[in-house]
Formats: C-alpha cells, sequence, structure tokens
C-alpha cells in the first residue's frame, strides 16, 4: 500500500502528464525449459528494456557563475557563436531560473524537486543537521540518470557535481552518492565546488587520476571526453540514446584561460562597467529579450561610477574583465567542438539539448576590486599589488575572479547578483533548448516561467519515458517540476509554473503568477552584500523587511510596491510560509563559513601504497606531521609528502641530497632545509606547527630547522581545495623548484598527523 500511495500521489501531482510514472513490472517469469541436462532444456532469455523506436539522444549543458548579460546569445558583449547557433536554430526562454547558488541548482536539476525537498539548501560542504541541509540527496529522489539508465539510454556524466559531502569523498565513499552511484555509467569530472583549470584534480569514476603533466586546459578535457563517450556509445550501439550531463567549471572562478583568448579583448571594456550595460540593454530590447517596458535599473549600492575611478583602477578592473570574456568565449568554443560532432556524426538532428547558460547570476566572490586569489595583501584590495601582478590574472599562478561591477553588468537587465537569492540577478538565468526534429519555430523566443526543477519532467515528457515508481528499492518522491515541452511549439501558451519558492542564506522570495515577495537578509548591518567575513554579526530575521513586486509589469524589481498594496504582501508572506514548510526550508539561518564545522580528527594515519590523494582538515592548534621513510642509496629524492599547489601549499621532499619543507602561498615560497643529510635505511621526519606560528623540522630524533613567525593559514590549506598526496606531488605542484609530479625514489612506510581539536 506504501508504494500505491505514493504512486498515486505522483500521479496526482503531475496531473495529465500520467505517462511520467511508470507502473511497477514484476520481474518476467522464465518461459524456457529447465532440464536435468542442457539437451534437455529450452533456453530463454527476459527482454531487454529498450528505448522507444526514435528516442532523441539527450545532452544537457550546465554553464557556471554566468549572468543573465554575459553572452551574445542573450544580448551580452562576450562572443558565443556556438550559443548563438544553438539557439538560432531552437529556442530562447528568457524567463527561466535557477535556484541562485551550484549545489542547489544541480540538486534541483538532477531531480526534478526543490533543493531544500531534496536536503541540498545550501552547498554540500555546508550541510548542517536539518532535513533541508544535510547536503545529500535522499536516495527517495531518484535522479534523471537513474530514470533514463531504466529506459533504455546509456548516461554519463562530466565536470562538475559539487552534490557530495566533504566527510563522503574518500577512498571509503561511501559511494551510492557519488555520479555512478546515482544513475551515471560514466564519470569524468572534479566532485568540489570548483577546481584549477589549469591542473584540474579528476575523477574517472570513483577514483581519482593524475593527469600531470598535462598541457590542456580543463574546457578541452571535457569536450574531448564528451566526444569520446559519445563515439564509444555509438560505435558500439548505434540504436541506442545517450543521455550527458555536461557541466563545465567555468565560468566559475579561477578565471584561468590562455591569453590569446583574453587578449582578443583587449581595449574592448575600456570604457567601463555602465557602459556595458547600456550598450547590452540596448541590445537585448532591440533583439526582443526583455518585457516590454522593462528599463535599466541602478547602479549597485557599493559599486562605484566607472568615471569615478583612477585611471590604475579602471586599466585593473578592465583586465579581469578581458579575462573572463576570454574564459566565456573560450568554454564557448570547446562546446562547440561537441555540437559540431554531432553534427558530423548525423545525431545532432535528434538531439534534445538544454543550455542553461549559468547555474547562478555573476559572481559576488570577487568582491568590489576584484580578486587574484594569492597572497594576503590581495584581501584588502589593494590596487598597486593587482597592478603589479596583472599578468598573472588567467595563468596557473592565479585564482581570479572579477569585481562586482562586471557581475552586475554581466547580469543586465536585473539587480544584484549570485546567492542573493531574493533578487532576479541571482536566479534568472538564460535557457537555450535545440532539437532539431522536435522544435518547428527556429529562433524563437519563449517567455514562460520556468524554473530549474522544470527541465528533468519536460526531458522525460518529450523522451517519452517513464518515472520509475521505485529506483533501487527505494519509493520515489514526487518529481515537482513542471513539464514545459508545451511551449515547444507554442510560444503563446499560458505559464504552467505558478507557484515558486527561493531561499538561500536567509534571503527568500516567492512567486505566483507574476507577482513576487522578497527579503534581502543582508550578511551583517552594514548590508554589504560583497561580505564574506565568517566572524560577521547577521541582522535578526525579525528586522528583515519584506519588498513586493509585480514581475508582470515590473520585470527586474525596481518598483517595491509593497507600501501600497499590503494585502498582496500578506498573501504571498503566507505562501511562502506554507511552502518552506512543505519543502524543510525552515529553519532558516544566516549563511556563515564555520556553521558547518569541518571533521578535524585528533589523529591521521596514511598507510604507504596511497594512490589518491588525501582530504585531511588541519586545525588551528598544534599539529605534527610524522613521516617514516627508507632509503636505499643516497641519491633517492622526490616527495615525500605535499599538501595544496601552486596558489598555496606546502611539500616535503629531498632534492640534491638535502632534506627540504617549502612552504607556498602563492607569491612567494619558503624553504626550510635540514642541516644534517638523510642517511640510508629507515629514516623518521617530524614537522610541528606551534601555537607560537613557528615550525620545527627534526630528522630522526634531532632538530635540524626552524622557522618563526610563519602563518601556516596561507600554506597547510590550499586555495584549490587539494588534498595530500603521498610520494609525489600530484595535480598542481607546489613549487615550480623540482619536475612534478616528483616521484620518491624511496618508499614512504607511514604518515601521522597529530592535531588538537577546536
Amino acid at each position: 500500500m506504501k508504494i500505491n500511495k505514493i504512486l498515486i500521489a505522483t500521479v496526482a501531482f503531475l496531473g495529465a502528464n500520467t505517462a511520467l510514472v511508470a507502473q511497477h513490472e514484476p520481474i518476467q517469469p522464465f518461459q524456457g525449459k529447465v532440464g536435468k541436462t542442457l539437451d534437455e532444456s529450452t533456453q530463454w532469455w527476459p527482454e531487454k528494456v529498450k528505448a522507444k523506436k526514435d528516442a532523441p539522444n539527450v545532452l544537457w549543458i550546465l554553464l557556471d557563475d554566468a549572468g543573465f548579460g554575459s553572452s551574445s546569445a542573450f544580448g551580452g558583449l562576450v562572443e558565443t557563436p556556438n550559443f548563438e547557433a544553438l539557439a538560432n536554430n531552437g529556442l530562447r526562454y528568457t524567463n527561466f531560473h535557477t535556484t541562485g547558488i551550484c549545489s542547489p541548482t544541480r540538486a534541483a536539476l538532477l531531480t526534478g524537486r526543490n533543493h531544500h525537498k531534496v536536503a541540498m539548501g545550501h552547498h554540500a560542504e555546508l550541510g548542517i543537521g536539518e532535513p533541508g541541509y544535510l547536503g545529500e540527496i535522499p536516495l527517495e529522489a531518484g535522479t534523471v540518470a537513474e530514470i533514463f539508465r531504466e529506459n533504455g539510454y546509456n548516461t554519463f556524466a562530466l565536470g562538475k557535481w559539487h552534490g557530495i559531502q566533504p566527510a563522503q569523498q574518500s577512498l571509503n565513499g561511501p559511494f551510492n552518492r557519488y555520479p555512478t552511484g546515482r544513475g551515471f555509467e560514466q564519470f569524468y569530472g572534479f566532485y568540489g565546488g570548483a577546481t584549477d583549470q589549469w591542473h584540474p584534480q579528476l575523477s574517472d569514476g570513483i577514483n581519482e587520476i593524475n593527469i600531470e603533466p598535462n598541457t590542456k586546459h580543463l574546457n578541452e578535457l571535457l569536450a574531448d571526453k564528451a566526444i569520446s563517450y559519445i563515439a564509444n556509445q555509438k560505435s558500439t550501439d548505434p540504436e541506442k540514446p545517450f543521455f550527458v550531463y555536461y557541466a563545465t567549471g567555468a565560468t566559475h572562478s579561477p578565471h584561468h584561460v590562455a591569453k590569446e583568448w583574453s587578449d582578443k579583448y583587449k581595449g574592448k571594456f575600456d570604457k567601463g562597467w555602465d557602459w556595458y550595460r547600456q550598450e547590452v540593454f540596448k541590445r537585448q530590447t532591440a533583439q526582443g529579450l526583455l518585457q516590454k517596458g522593462t528599463v535599466l535599473p541602478p547602479r549597485q549600492a557599493g559599486v562605484q561610477d566607472w568615471n569615478s575611478l583612477s585611471a590604475d583602477e579602471k586599466k585593473v578592473y578592465a583586465r579581469f574583465m578581458e579575462n573572463y570574456a576570454g574564459f566565456l568565449a573560450y568554454t564557448d568554443h570547446e562546446i562547440g567542438r561537441v555540437v559540431d560532432f554531432l553534427k558530423r556524426s548525423d545525431l545532432l538532428d535528434n538531439t534534445l539539448i538544454f543550455l542553461i547558460i549559468g547555474d547562478n547570476g555573476g559572481s559576488k566572490e570577487g568582491t568590489y576590486t576584484g580578486s587574484l586569489g594569492i597572497g594576503e595583501r590581495n584581501i584588502t584590495g589593494n590596487i598597486q599589488f593587482l597592478q603589479d601582478n596583472l599578468d598573472k590574472i588567467g595563468t596557473e599562478k592565479s585564482n581570479p575572479n572579477y569585481p562586482l561591477g562586471w557581475s552586475q553588468a554581466c547580469n543586465t537587465p536585473f539587480r544584484y547578483w549570485k546567492s542573493d537569492a531574493n533578487s532576479e540577478g541571482a536566479t534568472h538565468n538564460p535557457l537555450i533548448v535545440s532539437w532539431p526534429n522536435g522544435i518547428k519555430e527556429k529562433g524563437g523566443i519563449r517567455t514562460q516561467y520556468s524554473h530549474v526543477s522544470d527541465i528533468l519532467p519536460t526531458t522525460v515528457e518529450l523522451a517519452k519515458v517513464s518515472v520509475p515508481e521505485v529506483i533501487n528499492g527505494y519509493p520515489q518522491w514526487p518529481i515537482q517540476g513542471t513539464s514545459f515541452a508545451f511551449s515547444f511549439n507554442d510560444g503563446k501558451a499560458p505559464t504552467r509554473h505558478h507557484v515558486q519558492y527561493y531561499e538561500l542564506h536567509g534571503g527568500r522570495s516567492i512567486y505566483k503568477d507574476g507577482w513576487k515577495a522578497s527579503v534581502y537578509h543582508p550578511r551583517n548591518y552594514s548590508g554589504d552584500t560583497a561580505n564574506t567575513d565568517p566572524n560577521f554579526n547577521p541582522r535578526p530575521f525579525s528586522q528583515d523587511k519584506w519588498e513586493l513586486y509585480n514581475l508582470n509589469e515590473d520585470w527586474n524589481e525596481i518598483n517595491d510596491l509593497a507600501a501600497k498594496n499590503p494585502e498582496k504582501l500578506k498573501e504571498l508572506q503566507d505562501l511562502f510560509d506554507s511552502e518552506a514548510k512543505n519543502n524543510n526550508v525552515y529553519p532558516l539561518h544566516s549563511y556563515q563559513e564555520g556553521l558547518a564545522k569541518p571533521v578535524i580528527k585528533p589523529k591521521t594515519v596514511i598507510l604507504e601504497g596511497v594512490s589518491q590523494k588525501i582530504q585531511v582538515n588541519i586545525g588551528k592548534g598544534a599539529v605534527t606531521i610524522t613521516a617514516n621513510i627508507e632509503t636505499s642509496a643516497k641519491t633517492d629524492e622526490g616527495v615525500i609528502f605535499a599538501n595544496g599547489g601552486l596558489l598555496g601549499g606546502s611539500s616535503l621532499y629531498i632534492k640534491d641530497g638535502k632534506l627540504q619543507y617549502i612552504l607556498n602561498n602563492g607569491l612567494e615560497e619558503k624553504i626550510l632545509t635540514s642541516s644534517k643529510p638523510i642517511q640510508i635505511g629507515k629514516n623518521t621526519i617530524k614537522l610541528e606547527y606551534t601555537d607560537s606560528k613557528s615550525i620545527v623540522l627534526s630528522l630522526n630524533g634531532e632538530k635540524v630547522a626552524e622557522e618563526s613567525n610563519i602563518n601556516r593559514a596561507k600554506y597547510i590549506n590550499s586555495i584549490s581545495g587539494e588534498g595530500i598526496s603521498v610520494g609525489k606531488d600530484l595535480n598542481s605542484p607546489v613549487t615550480k623548484s623540482y619536475p612534478a609530479p616528483f616521484d620518491f625514489k624511496g618508499k614512504v612506510t607511514k604518515i601521522v598527523i597529530e592535531q588538537s581539536v577546536q
């Protein structure tokens, strides 16, 4: 009865879309004959599940941190000809919405359900012990891959996942939360929120892989793998359709790209972000991408008038945007390679492509001055420091993100930016749909309201697949998204998605039939939306002020009607409360870095033979790292262990007969060199970080080097979030002073990390 109730609830929720639910089919009874010998038997095999005849291939493409007004496909000044070609041969959806930030958008996309409902109220790594914020998608919320695999599709995932708690990203799993545990037959990508684009930390399935020395950008690696997956699949079984989830690391920071791409935009943004907004707004208006009567909102508080900036500031800020534009243009190029392959292989016409240009609006993490992501001085936005290091932007020696002025510009015509989920600037993203065999109007514009949770039921309906009521033994929850397949060939059809809530770290809003009530919940009392200080004092929720907008007439939230229409405001406030209760949004809490505290082990033991990186959270107190090694010759050299990479890290190694410990903060290196040689045979090396900011290096019980006044936070945990590798320096090397990965010719038998838990 429990399964039947769930089935009935699902059908009731989906209304007329009953094809989305599969009736539970019993295991096929054996229809052959079992004799005492094979000669007396009649063989029989159960029929394999096959996709429907002429079922479309499916390709979902998801970009990261790209706003509504960045790509030329939606009026932006960054040339993306491949995106434009898809749109001109398909449809542009101009009223599509995400959740406003990475993990929640991905959870809603992959499951067709609201992000809090599937326990992803914020990033997976910031999960807390509340139903809506656990940071792991319940198995009762089946993914699109689990659905399509059960319907005879091959399923592949590439790129960014960002849906696993850090505690589960270990050699022990559990692996049922990994992509290959959630329906994808193959996965090639990274599990965190970002990775170094020049030295990506990648996994193939559940296993980390080392691609160094690497000469390719992550965008190229992902395009290569996407083509390989499809080519192999179609060469093996050309009649079997594929489902590919292709989530780039672009254009999330680090904004890494070759100079040949960023230099294409030299001088093109010298007129500044105010000019950019005006130009993009004109293009969007001329192309019919905006609601009639839309006006450009004022510059966001805190963003300076471009004409008020100094010449040095203009030079620095313009270069950040040139670099970002090159990054986005290059991403378009590599995605275009995949689309071109489909075309050359006669697969494009029957491939249903959803291209989401951003899992949220433009990034806010670059602060008002932009960030290089290296060195302590950059935190203050020191313009001289940025100018002195201008040539590093986009290279492997930077972790760049553009200033907030460019974020708002790339979000034209909306206010605010990424993660302010009360605003359209965070949640209003471009969507392009291409399916030559299924879309009659080429280059059409669709204005129906839609949400990222709608893509799964839309894809399911168009591919004519069925949603199992039970997946891997888990009865499935109802799909909450609303299919917008009806709009493909009827641009004037009314919207069917009528109600949608939003919430992120206390900011919240509710949409109903064109009306929207919202609350901006600042990260501190000053209302500085760019503040990322984990020690802020958040404003009490009781002091939050609700705003009211009629999006049918005021698309980008300029005219607050709360005072004029208190009845409508109260109606929507009550609706938000109802939706919040039904979707596990409560309890509201202000976002804080320290809220979800990392698990710090008092003792971590790493044994010989480890081939992957080990994620170890090192606390603030005293830390002792002991390495037991064995050498057989004086010439044995190489890395004993390395933590982090070029943008910040440390490495213990032997070179030129000397034991050395190097610390790199992305700008400068400090090296401790042993005063005594390594002996042949067994050696015990100890590193001690004390509370007094000193480092002591000991060899076989004797102190051999010491460094004082070290701020180890800059070195122990790298900016790129890499873990500890043993016997070699994997991925991004900590230093260029040795040839990475610089394998140790001896043997590392054990590493023990002991620390106080604070």
